[in-house]
């Protein structure tokens, strides 16, 4: 089974046996339709398509960030109508490295399912072997999602403040150091993260480095006091994935990440000249 990464040719390989469900994560943070009609006009058969703001994150309120949890029955209600029972393997894949798809990778691990695997290189990769797209609605029979126990662990606000976590911020260094904020309404980061892009997991083609250059790399955040964050526990996800894929042990997630911590004014930020 694969629980961390898996190759377009092992995928095409294993794609139609019946306990496999793939699922297709494009998003685009800018257009959230988009996904969805990238999905329409072309897809890996037999993919069904999950949107990351309706069916992956839950309801935005006042105080929390972009990207809130969803409730963990409308997470089991989900993972259920797209098939996914015990012991299914899971492919989720997405148009950007694993950027969005590295999300449901995580939350399928946080809830305790195990045999989930994000294609590395994503479609492209899938197009670049040749292998053709899809254009028909896969029909899935719904399964019985059982939440169990994980390793994964998800960090509040709350804990952040009162603990004494060593935060890794997968934004790309423009947006960490305060010089551009293209989503937020405040530039910066939290006072005391280190930067550690999540682009910095991948070589030139847009795939995974190899797991002996992964584990020298991130050796020193594999700490039991690292959270991950980014601006909403999306990216942040994709540097817990490869950690995992390096054989490190799952690290936490700060989900709310930037664009929780900025709801209150009075939470410090930093940025290239105030650190």
């Amino acid at each position: 089974m694969y629980n961390t990464v898996i190759s377009a040719q092992a995928l095409q390989e294993n794609y139609q046996t019946d306990n496999w469900i793939i699922l297709d994560c494009r998003f685009d943070l800018s257009d959230e339709i988009k996904g969805e009609l990238l999905y329409s006009q072309g897809h890996i058969e037999r993919a069904v398509y999950l949107n990351l703001n309706n069916q992956l994150a839950g309801e935005i309120t006042a105080s929390s960030g972009r990207h809130p949890l969803p409730n963990i029955a409308d997470l089991c209600h989900t993972f259920s109508q797209v098939g996914i029972g015990e012991g299914t393997q899971v492919v989720v894949y997405d148009d950007c490295s694993g950027a969005m798809a590295a999300r449901t990778w995580w939350l399928l691990q946080w809830m305790g399912h195990i045999n989930v695997a994000v294609l590395d290189g994503g479609i492209q990769a899938w197009q670049g072997e040749g292998y053709q797209l899809s254009t028909k609605n896969h029909a899935v029979n719904p399964a019985h999602f059982v939440r169990h126990s994980s390793n994964f662990e998800a960090l509040t606000t709350e804990q952040i403040c009162s603990g004494s976590y060593q935060l890794v911020d997968a934004r790309a260094a423009p947006r960490f150091n305060g010089e551009i904020e293209p989503i937020d309404p405040v530039a910066g980061h939290i006072p005391g993260a280190l930067n550690r892009p999540f682009s910095l997991n991948l070589n030139e083609q847009g795939l995974f480095k190899s797991t002996d250059q992964l584990l020298a790399e991130l050796g020193s955040l594999a700490a039991d006091d690292t959270a991950h964050m980014c601006g909403s526990g999306v990216t942040a996800c994709h540097n817990i994935l490869a950690m995992s894929y390096a054989g490190f042990k799952a690290s936490k997630l700060y989900v709310g990440s930037w664009s929780e911590w900025i709801r209150d004014s009075a939470r410090p930020v930093g940025n290239a000249i105030n650190q």
